[in-house]
């Protein structure tokens, strides 16, 4: 055996290898010791090789998944071993054979189909990435669901692509991955690598043609060198990992970049689209807005919210149907909710790893998908919605096979039986009723018997020696064993008071009785694999019934948002207009929302002509909102060509081609890295790519650095956004001598965020308004964190004397030598105690409990008087 297995291994060196025993995965030499402690799990030890203990581990076969589950997001790939015969056959080599076995499948964080491995409401993408001649494409394919797509790009959107689709699993090659090396760490992608001949253009054509069973590809479009190798290299790994067992993928679909907003790593780690700055969903932009009933509609929202489409006419079409469902389609989620993950069935069906339940799936999506169709009103119907709706209807046929034969709750396996329904197949009733009223078709055949012979003691029995035989008495023997009774009945056994005998036909129900039980189950099995074929061969109609219902559960989740939270229909056109009235950040409305706090709307105007920029300089403290106001006009113009109504009283979105942002820092000490180092890739990537239709927001730019080198940043930058990328751009800062450029650049003006100072305090309005700030409240700021008074206090010292000094234009050295030591300084004295002003004694004086309405009506006309006074 341990010679059976070191030669698999041999095979899959770089996987732990899963091998079956019995109802046992074990796990040997190096593979056990990782696994058990990626799984903490025991390891022990099982007999011995080259004199040592060969050191083990096993999980159990039913609870496989869980474990594969862990050691595939720790980041091992696991190659599955199975026993291709049983014990008793291979007995038949002779007694010491062993067991065939063989690896059946390589599981790969690209590769998962499992329901229980995956997230419903994500597609889990495997991704292959390829350079031919200087040109690049990407495929992409997720096995689950069947969806093949390819792009072909350059170089310098390969990082934001493929934070776009964010793939479980990158193909590369190594001489790629080499070329590529520093993108890939940004992203946090771990390639796989892949010989040459995985990328061979010339070999993927035949791959591709085998796989869709086609004579060439012409039919799906045209496709370039570069992106054929990488379709190719995706097949030739599925191949390898699935054993020669290819999922059912649908025929590939070619995405242009012109085709989507342009949205680049950093922009979308700021604006958490999908994920919060701490990693999980929870706080993201998607977990807000996400008001999907269905895993496909879940699906297919976070694909539209990760590539927001630049096609106007896609714009509308998507705008209208979310218009259409906030009339018309309130009635369809409950109907929705009960609609299965069609896309995921057909994808465990073909590659053999579904069960009886997938087929119930498709049945009960079937009968859903009739009841939707007739809920909507053809007539109405926007576009996109009535190539939808025809989708959902002509599966009669289908849904009536399957209806007809299997129960309302199948099992999980095929192995458990009992998903056949009664009446479906006669054999297989007969085989069932054999197996469970076994005793009542004896006796009635023993009835049967009795009435033949006119022996009323005729008996029916059984026992381990002769199995089923008939019994009579001694006394009516002879007329049993005498013709013509003797031509059905055959002797078998006298003993002192009895005689027994048997017939061919209870010969032959005793066989079936025995056997009826397997004879069920092979019947079901076999059953099973014609329901499963009759559903295969329709897997693209089933596909499109797929699609069409998770862009109906789109449509109406996004409808219901914007009713439940007041959103408005954007007008998007193809001018350069950005026009916003009382826009809202979705996801700090909902976290204000349980305190009662209300969020503050605020204006947004960058409406730009055709060649001009649009900029506008926010200044104001921080603890502000600026971040927050910038945030939320890029989410505004994402969500609006995306295809969704937006949070504002209205909104005039002109298309974006790109979204920019630079919002917060952070280092990066693994690269060597400084803050002001990320922040100024970042920037320069900004400068460098933005075109005269992005939208660009930028937070404090130059903030990690010395003064007056940060200010001369800032300010070049701003020139060059409103010079030679002429952008619409939000331009937030600290450095208030940038204000004077907007009167000296056209397309720049400023705005301020408002505060009220009260007491020495700050009060934060969150409101945006024309104008410069004055200061930027940083002491305040600091006091509302915490810091100590003493602190406080002789931040105000240096302060006053800095700013003094600024405007009598001292040298920083002169004002620090005039200022004492904060170490030489008394100890400050906590101010006088303010005497209580008259209108603070008599409001204290008064008792709300113990006042009538009337008195209480009279105080505060008295109490107004006197602040008047």
């Amino acid at each position: 055996m341990m010679a059976q297995y070191l030669e698999i291994k041999a095979q899959y060196p770089d996987a732990l290898l899963f091998y079956r025993m019995g109802d046992f995965y074990e796990l040997f030499f190096d593979d056990a010791a990782a696994a058990a402690e990626a799984l903490d799990i025991a390891l022990t030890k099982r007999g011995k090789h080259a004199g040592e203990d060969i050191p083990m581990c096993g999980v159990p076969v039913h609870s496989a998944e869980g474990y594969l589950l862990t050691l595939i997001r720790k980041g091992f790939r696991v190659a599955v071993c199975e026993q291709m015969e049983s014990p008793a056959e291979a007995k038949k080599r002779g007694s010491k054979s062993v067991v065939r076995r063989d690896v059946v499948r390589l599981v790969t964080p690209g590769t998962l189909t499992e329901e229980s491995l995956l997230d419903a409401r994500r597609h889990n993408y495997l991704a292959a990435l390829s350079c031919v001649r200087d040109d690049w494409a990407l495929a992409w394919c997720d096995i689950s669901t069947g969806a093949f797509r390819v792009m072909r790009l350059g170089r310098a959107r390969i990082g934001a692509e493929l934070a776009r689709l964010s793939p479980s699993e990158l193909l590369t090659t190594e001489s790629t991955e080499q070329d590529l090396r520093a993108v890939l760490s940004d992203l946090e992608v771990q390639p796989t690598i892949l010989g040459g001949a995985s990328f061979d253009s010339a070999n993927a054509e035949d791959r591709l043609c085998k796989l869709f069973d086609v004579q060439t590809l012409a039919g799906f479009g045209g496709f370039d060198r570069a992106e054929m190798s990488a379709m190719g290299a995706l097949v030739d790994y599925l191949e390898i990992t699935q054993k020669g067992r290819l999922p059912l993928l649908r025929p590939p679909g070619k995405e242009t970049v012109s085709g989507v907003m342009q949205i680049d790593p950093a922009t979308r780690r700021n604006l958490e689209l999908t994920q919060s700055l701490n990693g999980g969903r929870t706080g993201s932009l998607l977990s807000v807005i996400d008001r999907t009933v269905t895993a496909g509609g879940g699906r297919l929202l976070e694909r539209r919210l990760a590539s927001p489409s630049r096609d106007l006419a896609v714009i509308r079409a998507r705008l209208d149907a979310v218009e259409w469902a906030l009339g018309a389609g309130s009635g369809l989620r409950a109907e929705l909710r009960k609609v299965p993950d069609i896309d995921r069935a057909l994808s465990r069906l073909s590659l053999d790893r579904g069960g009886p339940r997938d087929l119930a799936a498709i049945r009960n999506a079937l009968g859903q998908a009739r009841v939707l169709n007739q809920s909507l009103e053809m007539p109405k119907l926007p576009d996109l919605l009535v190539s939808a709706a025809k989708a959902l209807v002509g599966h009669d046929a289908l849904m009536a096979q399957l209806d007809a034969a299997l129960v309302s709750e199948p099992p999980l396996l095929v192995r458990d039986g009992g998903f056949v329904a009664p009446g479906f197949d006669a054999d297989l009733d007969a085989a069932r009723r054999l197996r469970d009223e076994g005793r009542s078709i004896i006796a009635e055949l023993q009835g049967r018997y009795s009435a033949l012979t006119g022996v009323a003691s005729l008996k029916i029995k059984h026992n381990n020696v002769l199995g089923y035989f008939i019994e009579t008495t001694a006394t009516h023997a002879d007329r049993m064993m005498s013709p013509p009774m003797s031509e059905t009945f055959i002797h078998r056994q006298t003993t002192a008071n009895q005689v027994r005998f048997t017939t061919l036909e209870l010969s032959e129900l005793e066989t079936r009785i025995l056997n009826a039980g397997s004879e069920a189950l092979e019947i079901e099995k076999r059953l099973y694999d014609g329901l499963k074929a009759a559903v295969l061969e329709q897997a693209d109609v089933l596909s499109d019934l797929a699609s069409a219902l998770s862009e109906l559960d789109l449509a109406v989740a996004l409808a219901e948002l914007a009713a439940s939270q007041n959103w408005c229909r954007p007008v998007v056109d193809e001018s350069r207009a950005f026009h916003v009235e009382a826009g809202r950040h979705p996801v700090v409305e909902k976290a204000l929302a349980p305190s009662g706090t209300p969020f503050i709307a605020n204006d947004c105007d960058l409406s730009a002509g055709d060649r001009d920029s649009a900029i506008v300089l926010l200044t104001g403290p921080n603890m502000a909102g600026k971040s927050t106001y910038l945030r939320q006009n890029a989410l505004i113009a994402l969500l609006a060509q995306m295809g969704s109504f937006v949070p504002a009283r209205s909104a005039h979105v002109g298309l974006v081609s790109q979204i920019f942002s630079r919002v917060g820092a952070s280092d990066d000490l693994a690269r060597g890295r400084s803050t002001f180092m990320v922040e100024m890739v970042e920037t320069a990537a900004i400068l460098n790519q933005s075109d005269d239709r992005a939208l660009v927001i930028l937070d404090e730019i130059g903030r990690g650095t010395a003064t007056y080198d940060g200010l001369s940043i800032a300010w070049a930058t701003l020139e060059h956004l409103q010079s030679v990328n002429r952008v619409r751009a939000l331009f937030a800062t600290h450095y208030h001598e940038l204000t004077a450029l907007a009167g000296k650049l056209d397309g720049v003006r400023n705005a301020t965020v408002a505060v009220k100072e009260w007491d020495g305090d700050v009060v934060f309005l969150h409101e945006v308004h024309d104008g410069a700030a004055d200061r930027s409240y940083g002491v305040q700021v600091a006091q509302l964190a915490g810091l100590p008074k003493p602190v406080i206090e002789r931040a105000r010292v240096v302060l006053n004397a800095l700013e003094q000094g600024d405007r009598e234009r001292s040298a920083p050295k002169a004002l620090i030598d005039d200022l004492p030591l904060f170490a030489a300084q008394v100890p400050q004295q906590p101010p006088p105690k303010r005497e209580p002003v008259e209108l603070e004694t008599r409001l204290d004086a008064l008792l709300p409990d113990e006042m009538t309405p009337r008195e209480a009506l009279q105080a505060l006309y008295d109490l107004k008087a006197l602040l008047k006074s």
